[in-house]
């Protein structure tokens, strides 16, 4: 049963692409698989049962996966973000205040508690979404160039903040835990830089070329894999020690041969099965059951993009404003993370997920008119993701 089962998921996973498909719609391949879980799992069909362990564990693996190629996208190595870095990082300052201001005002009037967590998902900014987006309507400028450096400390900062936000009672053990995983990534910095100037990297890609041994990538999971455990035992998610690996090799340099493999084990199996799992866990009847819920999505998606579009204050273009609002795996985490281990109320963790559609939707929108006024006659060249 359980191949039958992964089987299921796998072809409905595949909506996810049929809904992209329309290049006009511009709607995330993994907005389809999210709708493709609700309609398999507890809120439709019910064929899948997502607190399966077998399911969990491919699911818990497209996770750490998914943060990693998150942390890829970082354009760490760009030396025109790096100079762009001092107003990115006004921004991004400013966009936290007012959301740890708005985030109280949302829990207080939602009566939720988690003014922390409301906080960070409201500054939070998906490198994963807004750097291609920039990428494929060629993008550029100064403006263009800031909020890109904004975008990438904002998902850093939001992705080492949420495990501390979903759970304050423990944020020091968190913490604690977070600093294992974040020095064991500075010692694999050293070593896999240390491993690209000796030359040493590149005769291993070399002979795993020629061998098909595929030798990089065992040792890329590997790797991952043992973070992840780290992470485990020290009751830190696996979304922190995924991005901060990612983050290590953005900043060393990934091979293209290596990105591609990556892509192909991610993109093309775990991380479907994990957003169909994720959908499949959800149970969309409490939002019915509970409809101040949808006004909490609601409020979450459009707070984020109003506190974007106030960074026009600081000269930050509003359409630009409303493209570095886009959310994918901060909400995605906290609905997994804070379902499966009961921090969420009935029906919060599809609120969050809503929020986040309504920022891809409206990111999709001001892509397209900023295409209108940063793209130069001449196609210019992309920024980098990785």
């Amino acid at each position: 049963m359980a191949f039958l089962v992964l089987a299921l998921i796998t072809v409905v996973a595949m909506a996810g692409p049929l809904l992209a498909l329309p290049t006009k719609w511009r709607v995330p391949v993994v907005a389809g698989e999210l709708f493709a879980g609700v309609a398999i799992g507890r809120s439709g069909l019910n064929l899948v049962d997502a607190s399966d362990p077998t399911l969990r564990l491919l699911s818990d693996v497209g996770f750490a996966l998914l943060m990693f190629v998150v942390g890829t996208h970082v354009p760490v190595r760009d030396a025109r973000i790096r100079a762009a870095l001092g107003h990115g990082a006004v921004q991004a300052g400013v966009a936290a205040v007012l959301a740890a201001a708005t985030g109280v005002a949302v829990a207080a009037a939602f009566g939720t508690g988690h003014a922390p967590l409301y906080a960070v998902l409201l500054a939070s900014s998906s490198a994963a979404m807004v750097l291609p987006i920039v990428d494929s309507l060629g993008l550029s400028g100064p403006p263009v160039l800031a909020m890109t450096a904004q975008v990438a400390i904002a998902d850093v900062a939001c992705i080492v903040a949420l495990p501390l936000a979903l759970d304050p009672v423990n944020a020091g053990r968190a913490a604690v835990g977070s600093l294992a995983v974040a020095l064991c990534s500075v010692v694999l910095f050293l070593l896999l830089r240390r491993a690209e100037q000796s030359g040493a990297r590149a005769r291993l890609h070399k002979l795993s070329e020629n061998r098909r041994f595929a030798l990089e990538l065992r040792i890329q999971l590997a790797i991952l894999f043992a973070l992840a455990g780290l992470a485990v035992l020290n009751n830190v998610s696996i979304m922190l020690a995924g991005f901060a690996f990612g983050l290590v090799v953005a900043a060393v340099g990934e091979p293209r041969r290596l990105a591609h493999q990556l892509f192909a084990v991610s993109d093309g199996f775990l991380g479907p099965v994990f957003f169909v799992c994720l959908g499949a866990s959800l149970n969309l009847s409490e939002l019915a059951a509970h409809p101040g819920m949808i006004l909490l999505g609601l409020c979450l998606g459009g707070g984020s993009l109003l506190i974007h579009v106030v960074l026009r204050l600081l000269g930050v273009p509003a359409i630009l404003g409303v493209l570095s609002a886009a959310q994918l795996g901060i909400p995605v985490a906290a609905a997994s993370i804070g379902t499966r281990t009961g921090v969420l109320l009935p029906g919060e963790g599809a609120a969050v997920l809503l929020g986040a559609l309504v920022t891809i939707a409206a990111s999709a929108f001001a892509g397209q008119r900023a295409a209108r006024r940063w793209t130069p006659p001449a196609a210019a060249k992309p920024l980098p993701t990785t």
